[in-house]
């Protein structure tokens, strides 16, 4: 809940932590991710920052956003790189590369470093080289080194500077703690409470009376353009190959179903199974004494109990299985008894068994006849999906060799149909809630990443007994939406516009004459407008907090109500200009904490957290500092278009 109610906090401290924050995930980010490459020891052209005496070049900055942008795909799959890059992910991985270079250096520099030893038993933790065994295995790790074109010395180099970064940051950010009576005074801030009134002027209650010409909505349209822009739309043709449709390479012969039921002949064979109570004796003489008196009528279990033994069950078990878990001995001597019957007694590793024969389970053979139906449809089956893959594959070719999708469906058979346009989402465009068909869903996130139209491609459906093979058949850009089809739009939000300018205008006076000593209620009367009244407002941080917890989206004038003084007003704009909303705070209720509280502990642990976090933000800064940054504006310039330029 605390961490819920620091975001409500709009204070130089919540921002610097924020911007901790970020530094450390991007050191993080950086440090964890072994497949970027390491730093260079030479200054050029394309190299975006200089460390001291060491480079960051754009090839493995442009390396880490790329493979960063790729993970994110899995959970937004339609984000692009320029989306990506847009929120600030550049910056973000150039100042971790950067920082972790600065430590390096600065390290070095004071006499620390990192042993060879240490260096190996990271490798050794990750499990990325783990064999089957789930220890490190060798041949695993060169193998994960050669499929992404890395060295050893690649990792190791990487895997130091992470330590460095831990060993400097660690010792400063763990165990920071504030003093009790400023985490009562942060604590206690949750339970104040606010009050005060909001009111609303809406922009097109000020909007003007008379109805725009189109001459004048044409020019509103022509500045305001991107507002009406409609998104990129693709057609995907394809057709689905379904392997049951495979029937001339289904079709096992004479030969196959021979050796496949000689390779399940133990299946086919003639069975026994028995399903057994025993008991576990440490003397042959106790074991002899629990069999007779089981024989004599006592229950196996009441017997047991009665020498605090418990028995155990033991269902379905074939000779094989018996002599595997305990020994052949044993397994001979229950194999031999009748049902509900008492084994003699045998020895295994564990002791001496007493075994009732519960259940005796016969399962007759079959001969190549009887097996003959099941044999033919596993073999049907696993033939069908062969041939699905060796289709696949040859037509995965014949793509590659720029055989077109219409030459490679007519020889297959095969007739193609032709989607509607699609935006990135699946959604068929202009009919709210229709989504392509599933098996298109499927493709739309290739389809769209695509950049020509008429390339196939081919793709395997989810249910592993399909694939579909398509082109993007047109690819519409994203473009202004036509003037008739947005005109009502167009309407509405030049009203809102123009509405804005006075409703803005409104509000200053509003707050003009709260200032000389107007309630709210009276200032709103003062404009000679019929517009909303204003509505009161009582609530603590700790509703507010419940509210996001809730997942709902804090209203703005709320926010701004947390972040006023007592006895103040001000305004805030509403989103898309749709007016303005003025805040009145009339009383701020301090909330109290008793001592002893354990939420107490809670605020003091989070707090202290962050204020470890602020520490090694400090610390960092120093570093960076010392060591020396400098930024290369026009290298970081071109990698940004480039990366951008590849969408």
């Amino acid at each position: 809940m605390l961490s819920l109610f620091r975001k409500l906090i709009h204070s130089r401290i919540g921002a610097l932590c924020a911007l901790v924050f970020i530094g450390l995930l991007a050191l993080a980010f950086v440090g964890a991710d072994v497949t970027g490459s390491r730093l260079g020891s030479s200054s050029s052209d394309d190299d975006v920052a200089k460390v001291g005496h060491t480079s960051v070049t754009a090839s493995e900055l442009g390396k880490i956003v790329t493979a960063a942008l790729e993970r994110e795909r899995q959970n937004t799959p339609t984000l692009t790189m320029k989306q990506f890059l847009a929120q600030g992910v550049l910056d973000d991985a150039l100042s971790g590369l950067a920082d972790r270079a600065a430590m390096q250096e600065w390290a070095k520099a004071h006499g620390m470093g990192t042993s060879d030893r240490l260096v190996d038993s990271e490798i050794a933790k990750q499990t990325a080289f783990q064999g089957p065994d789930g220890k490190f295995s060798d041949s695993v790790y060169r193998a994960f080194l050669a499929q992404r074109g890395l060295t050893d010395a690649t990792v190791r180099t990487d895997l130091a500077q992470s330590l460095i970064a831990r060993q400097l940051l660690s010792p400063v950010a763990v165990g920071a703690a504030l003093p009790g009576s400023a985490v009562s005074r942060y604590a206690a801030m949750l339970k104040e409470k606010r009050d005060g009134e909001i009111a609303f002027l809406p922009s097109l209650l000020f909007a003007p009376k008379d109805k725009p010409t189109d001459a004048v909505l044409a020019t509103f349209y022509k500045a305001n353009a991107a507002r009406y822009l409609q998104p990129e739309r693709r057609t995907i043709r394809y057709a689905v190959i379904d392997e049951a449709s495979l029937k001339d390479a289904a079709t096992p012969s004479e030969a196959e179903i021979a050796a496949r039921y000689k390779l399940n002949a133990a299946t086919y064979a003639p069975s026994e199974t028995r399903t057994l109570t025993q008991v576990v004796v440490l003397s042959e003489a106790d074991a002899k004494a629990l069999a007779a008196q089981v024989a004599a009528g006592t229950p196996i279990e009441a017997a047991a109990r009665a020498k605090g033994l418990a028995a155990s069950k033991l269902a379905d078990l074939t000779r094989d299985k018996l002599a595997a878990q305990a020994s052949p001995a044993v397994a001979d001597s229950v194999f031999a008894a009748a049902q509900g019957k008492v084994a003699t007694p045998a020895r295994s590793g564990l002791g001496w068994h007493v075994v009732r024969v519960d259940v005796i389970t016969h399962k007759p053979g079959k001969t190549l006849d009887q097996a003959r139906g099941e044999i033919v449809a596993t073999l049907s089956t696993e033939k069908r999906h062969a041939a699905l893959l060796d289709l696949s594959s040859r037509i995965e070719d014949e793509f590659e060799n720029h055989t077109g999708l219409a030459d490679v469906a007519k020889a297959q058979g095969l007739t193609l149909a032709t989607t509607a346009p699609l935006t990135s989402d699946g959604s068929v465009f202009g009919k709210t809630g229709e989504k392509a068909p599933a098996d298109v869903l499927a493709l739309v996130q290739n389809a769209f990443a695509v950049e020509r139209e008429g390339e196939g491609q081919i793709a395997p459906l989810a249910d592993g007994k399909r694939i579909a093979i398509y082109e993007v058949a047109q690819i519409i850009p994203a473009s202004p939406a036509p003037f008739d089809q947005v005109k009502d739009a167009l309407v509405r939000d030049y009203a809102t516009e123009q509405g804005a300018a006075k409703a803005k205008d409104a509000q200053a006076r509003v707050l003009a004459a709260m200032a000389k000593g107007a309630s709210l209620p009276d200032a709103l009367k003062g404009l000679g407008v019929a517009v909303p009244p204003a509505q009161p407002i009582s609530i603590s941080r700790e509703q507010l907090a419940a509210m996001q917890q809730s997942g709902r989206q804090i209203p703005p004038p709320l926010v701004l109500l947390f972040a006023m003084a007592k006895n103040t007003a001000k305004p805030i704009e509403a989103p898309n200009k749709a007016g303005f909303y003025i805040v009145s705070l009339k009383s701020v209720t301090p909330g109290t904490i008793p001592a002893g509280d354990p939420f107490l502990t809670q605020a003091g642990t989070e707090l202290g957290q962050s204020a470890g976090r602020e520490l090694a933000e400090e610390l960092r800064s120093a570093i960076r500092k010392e060591v020396g940054v400098t930024r290369n504006e026009t290298a970081i310039r071109a990698l940004r278009a480039r990366l951008a330029g590849g969408q």
